[in-house]
């Protein structure tokens, strides 16, 4: 009797033994599906929380970006308040400037204007046929260029008489410009000279300018003030000194009449006050 009891102890606790492995396997395998669920949570948790700080940054970037954008337009606004005023200046500017071109351009017309009427009275009293004489406009000046045979004699700087007859001519429109200045340049070739009173064709240039301006002013009664002496030598020429012919050429006298300068940028000082004065 005491063997079937003990035998069935046994087995009632190998039978209480299985039962309880395969529980522990089922809470075991059960356990591990919780700690790899759980593990994905974690990573999930995580990588949501790195997500959230990248947000979390991004929105403070972009509410910077919207301040800044919002401050932005308020200059943006500032800025083309005063751009329009700075427009509206340039504009008056510019204005300025125009009339200021268009008084001079008015100013240089008119002084054009009274350069071509004395250049037509000056063809129409020296003669416009003569080629030992000639007339012509440079730079809104005028030029009248006088071969020298027809003031000197070779090597003086004595005027002849039929010198005196042509500078009439140009005297009787020089007086009647008194604002413009008559300069009167002496030209030679380059053949050497020398002798008791001239050095060199610096002094025959020079004294040859002086006695035609002497000649303007005390015979012809050119004031004085509107007069210019110049000796040039030979370092103006017209053409090569290598023949007779154009050595001919270079000795000239050449007379320059033109506005004195001065009152010239007076007249347009003049013109400059008066458009300050209308703005």
């Amino acid at each position: 009797m005491k063997k079937v009891v003990i035998a069935l102890s046994v087995l009632a606790i190998t039978l209480t033994s299985c039962g309880s492995k395969k529980k522990i396997a089922a809470l075991e395998e059960e356990n591990k599906k919780i700690q790899d669920l759980l593990n994905t949570c974690t990573v999930k948790l995580n990588t949501c929380l790195t997500e959230k700080d990248h947000m979390a940054s991004q929105m403070e970037f972009l509410k910077k970006n919207n301040s800044d954008l919002i401050n932005n337009m308020g200059n943006l606004t500032t800025l083309s308040s005063k751009g329009a005023e700075n427009l509206e200046k340039s504009l008056e500017s510019l204005k300025e400037k125009d009339l200021k071109i268009t008084r001079l351009q008015d100013a240089l017309t008119k002084k054009d204007s009274v350069t071509l009427a004395l250049v037509t009275s000056l063809k129409s009293s020296v003669g416009i046929n003569d080629p030992d004489i000639q007339v012509n406009v440079e730079k809104g000046v005028v030029f009248i260029s006088i071969a020298d045979k027809l003031l000197f004699k070779s090597g003086s700087y004595v005027v002849s008489d039929r010198a005196k007859e042509v500078l009439a001519k140009v005297a009787k429109v020089v007086n009647s410009k008194p604002d413009f200045e008559c300069m009167v340049e002496g030209h030679t070739d380059n053949v050497p000279i020398k002798n008791a009173v001239l050095v060199d064709n610096w002094d025959l240039s020079a004294k040859r300018a002086t006695s035609i301006v002497r000649v303007l002013q005390d015979d012809l009664g050119v004031n004085p003030k509107q007069l210019i002496a110049a000796g040039r030598s030979f370092y103006v020429p017209l053409a090569d000194n290598d023949t007779p012919e154009n050595r001919a050429k270079n000795r000239r006298t050449r007379i320059v009449v033109l506005p004195k300068i001065d009152q010239f940028y007076d007249m347009i000082e003049k013109e400059m006050k008066n458009m300050t004065g209308k703005n």
